[in-house]
């Protein structure tokens, strides 16, 4: 197969437990359904947690270093492979948890460190064609299938602080409402169709 474009870049991102890894794999499987080629970079959390980093509240600037360029890489990697690649957690989610776990802890970022993760953030956003911000609903329960952080506050404060990264960096975003995926999963399908039939790929 000859890739004659870039693939399609669909990122979702937002506080924990809200349904990223699940809106995801079903818009997977509806792509693959349509032929489609998709690549899922998947979520980094568990992978730091096993090499030692900080993660959610603990969030630092190495840790969030860290995930900005693994994410980058991992998603530079996926582009090579794929019609469409879904991102678990785009790269502007990790400023956002560093602001946010800078702000739970009470405290004052570096200021040239912030620029050096905004600068890199920003340059990466340009390859996403569309972000998918998921929203914190309070009164639905934690998930199971892995451990999940209880904290109300954290989650709250990682969902404003998301939010405030995307508006900073002026990237247009749909809201993924818990109950609203249908509708964006038809759209997300549409986006995608339109922009892949007939141009994806070529023998």
């Amino acid at each position: 197969m000859v890739r004659t474009k870039s693939p399609v870049t669909i990122g979702v991102l937002g506080t924990h437990s809200t349904g990223k890894s699940i809106f995801l794999a079903r818009l997977g499987r509806a792509l693959c359904r349509n032929n489609f080629q998709i690549v899922t970079v998947a979520d980094l959390g568990e992978r730091a947690k096993r090499i030692g980093l900080p993660t959610l509240f603990n969030h630092t600037y190495v840790s969030t270093l860290w995930f900005i360029t693994r994410g980058i890489s991992n998603e530079l990697e996926a582009s090579l492979h794929a019609d469409v690649v879904l991102v678990d957690r785009a790269v502007p989610d990790a400023l956002g948890y560093y602001r946010a776990a800078l702000a739970y802890c009470e405290e004052q970022p570096d200021a040239i460190a912030v620029m050096t993760l905004e600068s890199m953030m920003r340059s990466h956003s340009e390859q996403y064609d569309l972000l998918l911000r998921t929203t914190l609903d309070p009164d639905l329960p934690l998930g199971r299938n892995k451990s999940r952080d209880p904290d109300l506050d954290f989650r709250a404060l990682a969902n404003q602080h998301v939010l405030q990264v995307l508006l900073d960096l002026d990237h247009s975003h749909e809201k993924l409402h818990s109950d609203g995926h249908e509708a964006v999963l038809d759209r997300a399908l549409a986006f995608a169709n339109s922009r892949l039939t007939g141009a994806g790929c070529v023998s």
